[in-house]
């Protein structure tokens, strides 16, 4: 037996280790010069050469392994070695780089292909049980048969949660041979959010909602919410291919893969385990937007908090640029921030441990969530809305902590009716048209916030007396898999 070895990447390496101990002749080319002195050193037959060049290869072979880093250089490898020896069983890995398309390629040209992600993947699951390995395997399985780019979609308006999340499943559904893009609708308003885009260079596509996403993306994946049209400005009736998300929904998910756990505070830190479970390194970027997000969602650590996260954001602090996380925590607070946080707290209307305020005009959305975070300090408060308008339109933003409320339902039963609401059990938002409220005098800027306060404030405390309750997991749909066949 004649075994001819053509590159010599890390898996080639570990080829023909495992070929040196048997019986018959070991061949490697290889243009690494460094790997054919050490070959040489262990009494290995290494030439420093073109291992795509037939003119290097040797006049027989019976076994060609073609196992190069590139999957480029493996396929023309593959193609000249497979033409040139013909009777000869050709064994191509796929190179560190493949694509689907350089896969299908291959197969092609070998009797038999090395795809890295599978053997990677493989050997996870192999040391991988229960339902660890269940997700894994269902993950991987979903993302690979995804036909087209992938959409990763966080919710409208994305928190650092959401878009830490995005950023690691777009890294993971790279690492399964996916095209995958991190996206959202809406603005990234929140100036420590806009830091933290900024700072870390984050590129993430902003969608426009008048364009169908579907007559670019073949697929789509759901980060930290869970339900298309609702969370989100997706169609209502696009099925996403993945779903990952800490926040339990109020109704089962279609989708084909499903992963959804209360028991954690971030849903970072269940993109932090998937990331450790592949043996995926999170870069800078990454890491740095990952324990962020778990900071904010767990409030430092102080909010619906669990061992998981400290473990995750530990696992994450070698691998995070603190300066750059000390700037975004750390940005300048805007006049208009303030001045709504001031009138937020001079227009509180107080009943119980709910607050809700109307600061009349804004020019600043975003602050309205600020403040609303802000009021929940106030001793004995475990609700608040704050809202304002501008443009003809009413925007609200509302917190709980410490309850069973399911706030973005509430919001929902409330609000919906005259424009949307939604959101999560413990932070949402409506939109709602000033329409005929804004028909008043041009002179009566303080009537016209009256009335809004009056309408906003009166339809959530009537909400709030039928509210419904935080879901909570039910363990059957806890996680879909697909077909495993």
């Amino acid at each position: 037996m004649r075994r001819l070895v053509l590159g010599c990447g890390t898996v080639g390496n570990d080829i023909v280790a495992s070929l040196t101990d048997r019986s018959g002749d070991l061949h490697v080319i290889t243009d690494d010069s460094g790997r054919v002195s050490a070959l040489r050193d262990e009494h290995v037959a290494a030439l420093e050469a073109d291992p795509r060049d037939p003119d290097n290869y040797p006049d027989h072979a019976d076994l060609v392994v073609v196992a190069g880093a590139s999957a480029t250089a493996n396929l023309t490898a593959a193609d000249r070695a497979g033409e040139r020896f013909p009777d000869a069983v050709v064994v191509a890995y796929a190179g560190d780089d493949a694509t689907e398309a350089d896969l299908k390629a291959l197969r092609e040209l070998a009797d038999r292909v090395i795809d890295p992600i599978g053997v990677v993947a493989d050997r996870v699951l192999e040391v991988s049980t229960g339902a660890t390995a269940d997700r894994l395997r269902g993950l991987v399985r979903t993302l690979r048969s995804v036909d087209g780019s992938l959409a990763v979609v966080a919710h409208d308006n994305p928190d650092p949660d959401a878009i830490a999340s995005a950023l690691a499943l777009v890294r993971i559904a790279q690492f399964a041979g996916v095209d995958a893009v991190a996206c959202y609708y809406g603005d990234i308003s929140h100036q420590e959010n806009r830091a933290l885009v900024n700072l870390l260079d984050i590129g993430m596509r902003q969608l426009d909602p008048e364009v169908d996403p579907r007559e670019e993306f073949g697929a789509f994946a759901l980060v930290d919410h869970s339900r298309p049209g609702v969370n989100d400005s997706l169609p209502m009736e696009i099925e996403p291919v993945v779903v990952v998300d800490h926040h339990p929904p109020r109704e089962p998910i279609d989708a084909g893969f499903v992963d959804l756990r209360d028991d954690v505070g971030a849903t970072s830190t269940l993109m932090v385990e998937y990331l450790d479970q592949f043996g995926l390194t999170p870069d800078t970027q990454v890491a740095t937007a990952l324990l962020y997000g778990i900071r904010i969602d767990t409030r430092d650590f102080t909010r619906e908090v669990s061992e998981a996260d400290f473990d995750a954001a530990a696992s994450l602090l070698s691998h995070v640029d603190s300066e750059i996380l000390d700037r975004v925590e750390s940005p300048s607070l805007t006049s208009e921030v303030l001045d709504v946080l001031a009138r937020a707290i001079e227009a509180r209307d107080r009943r119980g441990s709910v607050v809700a305020s109307c600061v009349g005009e804004i020019s600043d959305r975003d602050a309205l969530a600020q403040a609303s975070e802000r009021l929940l300090d106030i001793e004995g408060v475990h609700t608040t809305l704050v809202y304002g308008y501008r443009d003809g339109v009413v925007y609200a933003s509302g917190r709980t902590r410490g309850t069973d409320l399911d706030l973005g339902e509430t919001l929902r039963d409330a609000l919906d009716q005259m424009g949307s609401a939604g959101g999560h059990a413990d932070m949402a938002g409506a939109q709602v048209s000033l329409g005929i409220l804004a028909d008043v005098d041009d002179d009566s800027t303080e009537s016209l916030t009256e009335i809004v306060h009056d309408t906003i404030a009166g339809r959530f405390f009537e909400a709030l007396e039928d509210a419904p309750e935080t879901p909570h997991r039910v363990t059957d749909r806890l996680l879909t898999l697909p077909d495993e066949d």
